[in-house]
């Protein structure tokens, strides 16, 4: 796990300053605090990079050739192959073929042997990184086909002025870009990008609508205008420096299987046999690894399968808060996990946060999200994984991916029963009659109206994904009326439609929670659950892996008949009876209950009075936000609705103002 960084002249030969390559890349120490490297090529001088380095402890390669001029960089994390050989960026024997790699490949033992056989030589004794280069040289761009787990890699070949950005096919790990100055620019973080003062800091409008409906901004958008994200399975190519379009290499029903034709107990034995190899996987380290234990189903079946594999107790860490009998709106896990963590046999760590806790965070907060990512959550996932760094643990197994494929959430069946009954004849009527009483009523920004505006348009899909805090009327009125006015005739239908018709086109069953799973692990898992765990954890230094979205997994979930996903209400039916003999039943079939942070009751304290000044004061300097529509949200005390609004505007000001 590391940060990547790199700049390659287009159309503008002129290299960039290595003094501000090695400044871009420091703003990443954190994502590899285990030495760093780069590669200069190209149309350098040589005596200025010596002068950029010296005096510090930096790894860099240098090649004079006469070719465009490129600038790598690389933070390393140490996980697989600690030995100073296995530092990138990394190349073939000849220097023909350079990579930067962040991630990890979990079946690299499997791959290796078939390149050996065929006469590759490696001088590493167990790099996942070197066995990708030489995969490349086997089978080129297809090799990624191969690979089995997270990453974002650049991969340069020399010879055909070729270079490829890959991101993973479920999107866990980031990759950012932009063109500017003639050079295209490439990170793990914006931030890298942007400490490139030439590289400008504007706001992507269209980017602060949609982040209203989505909490975080979908791909290929970012909040900041001109700078891009990759999507998950994609790539984008550039030969001759001419840059392409994004590619789509994976989706996740081109290997779908529809399990139809099998009885329910073999697909639950073969649900917990595909779970335990992808556990066993993500075993896979030269450092400790610890798991997330939450004492929900989906962290306690991973601790158990981990259980089973290790021959050493395993590291168990969980946060809850202080005072927790005074919360309405979270209570603490602590029971279930300790129950869980006593059963397992683990060695137990658990901590409880305060309201200062997150005051005191809340700076760094918005400064590692690069962009908002306005889950609350991600608060106690940066102090689970502060927490396990803090214990010697450099590796945590998670649990995010479950809920979005096994019809894990109560508001998903509130969906499904307004969606069956908006497809029932002349529903339409009665949802018109609906909204007009609504508006009398003066709930125009309601869920059930944003439910029936819905119904009556956009193809009648109700389900724009599982966050959809703000109703589409209710975005434009957060907006400044010089604002409001661009976005009229907008909708985020737009950016949902195109992944909707594909599911439509692709799934072997139609069925409302097929495409909530689809959608859900194609825009909120990859931009809003893997971000906020990436980022949170790498603050620290901590490599965070996800069992639950190993593309198999989540390949073979995809085909399980929606009927058996859920039964009788129940959410996640087949899995918990796929973990009845693993887990205790006071596990299984306790209520859900959810990683939360209690920023209702918050907002009536010290964080309330800060967000007011914060956004009140936001408001008067720009003309992006409604004050009026602020001060509404203040006086009926919708406390969650003002913290995503607190991040957007802490993030204007750490990032555009300054």
């Amino acid at each position: 796990m590391c940060g990547i960084l790199g700049v390659i002249a287009l159309d503008n030969n002129e290299p960039i300053a290595p003094s501000k390559l090695i400044r871009m890349s420091d703003t990443m120490s954190h994502r590899g605090p285990d030495g760093d490297g780069f590669l200069f090529a190209g149309n350098y001088d040589r005596n200025l990079i010596d002068k950029s380095v010296a005096g510090r402890d930096k790894t860099y390669l240098f090649q004079c050739d006469n070719h465009r001029s490129i600038g790598l960089a690389h933070r390393r994390l140490s996980i697989i192959d600690l030995s100073t050989v296995a530092f990138q960026p990394m190349s073939d024997a000849d220097g023909d073929v350079w990579i930067i790699f962040n991630g990890e490949i979990y079946n690299h033992k499997e791959i290796r042997p078939e390149l050996e056989r065929d006469g590759y030589k490696f001088k590493t004794s167990h790099s996942d990184t070197e066995m990708m280069i030489y995969a490349y040289k086997k089978w080129g761009i297809e090799c990624i086909h191969k690979f089995r787990g997270m990453f974002a890699f650049c991969l340069w070949d020399k010879k055909k002025d070729l270079f490829y950005m890959v991101r993973d096919r479920i999107g866990i790990k980031p990759l950012y870009y932009t063109q500017a100055n003639g050079r295209f620019y490439f990170a793990s973080e914006i931030k890298a990008i942007i400490e490139d003062e030439t590289v400008k800091r504007e706001l992507n409008e269209q980017g602060f609508y949609d982040y209203f409906t989505f909490l975080t901004v979908p791909a290929p958008n970012t909040l900041f205008a001109n700078i891009y994200k990759l999507k998950p399975g994609h790539y984008i190519k550039i030969e001759n420096g001419k840059v392409s379009e994004q590619t789509e290499y994976w989706d996740i029903y081109d290997n779908v299987e529809y399990h139809g034709n099998k009885t329910q107990e073999r697909i639950q034995e073969e649900l917990i046999d595909l779970l335990r190899t992808s556990v066993k996987y993500r075993l896979e380290a030269d450092v400790p690894v610890g798991v997330f234990l939450s004492g929900g189903v989906d962290s306690s079946l991973n601790t158990a399968l981990f259980s089973e594999i290790s021959d050493k107790p395993v590291q168990a860490f969980t946060v809850g808060y202080a005072n927790d009998e005074k919360l309405s709106t979270y209570k603490n896990e602590f029971e279930y996990a300790r129950k869980v963590a006593k059963q397992f046999g683990c060695d137990y760590h658990e901590l409880a946060l305060t309201q200062k806790d997150l005051m005191d965070f809340l700076p760094q907060l918005i400064h590692h999200q690069d962009e908002p990512i306005a889950d609350p959550v991600c608060v106690p996932v940066y102090f689970v994984s502060k927490l396990a760094r803090d214990n010697g643990v450099t590796v945590c197994q998670v649990g995010e991916g479950s809920d979005e494929l096994f019809w894990g959430y109560d508001t998903w069946k509130r969906f499904s029963n307004l969606q069956a009954k908006s497809e029932l004849p002349f529903a339409g009527l009665g949802m018109h009659a609906g909204m007009g009483a609504l508006k009398m009523m003066g709930k125009e920004y309601s869920l059930p109206y944003e439910m029936m505006y819905r119904g009556t348009h956009q193809d009648k899909q109700l389900f724009w994904g599982g966050i959809t805090s703000f109703a589409e009327n209710e975005k434009k009125a957060i907006m400044h009326p010089q604002l409001r006015n661009q976005f009229k005739d907008y909708t985020t239908w737009e950016i949902i439609k195109p992944y909707y018709t594909k599911y439509l086109a692709s799934t072997p069953e139609k069925a409302q929670v097929n495409w909530m799973s689809y959608f859900d692990v194609k825009v909120r898992i990859a931009e809003l659950l893997l971000m906020r765990v990436d980022k949170m954890s790498m603050a620290v230094s901590l490599e965070a892996r996800v069992p639950f979205l190993d593309h198999k997994f989540v390949e073979y979930a995809m085909g399980i008949p929606a009927a058996m996903k859920t039964k009788n209400g129940e959410s996640k039916h087949i899995l918990k009876k796929a973990v009845e003999g693993i887990l205790p039943p006071e596990i299984i079939y306790r209520k859900k209950q959810g990683f939360g942070t209690p920023v209702f009751e918050w907002f009536f304290e010290d964080l309330g009075k800060f967000a007011m000044d914060e956004i009140n004061s936001f408001a008067k300097e720009t003309e992006i936000i409604d004050p009026k529509m602020i001060k509404h949200y203040f006086d009926t005390k919708q406390g969650t609705k003002v913290w995503y609004i607190l991040n957007f505007v802490m993030w204007w000001k750490e990032f555009v103002k300054r």
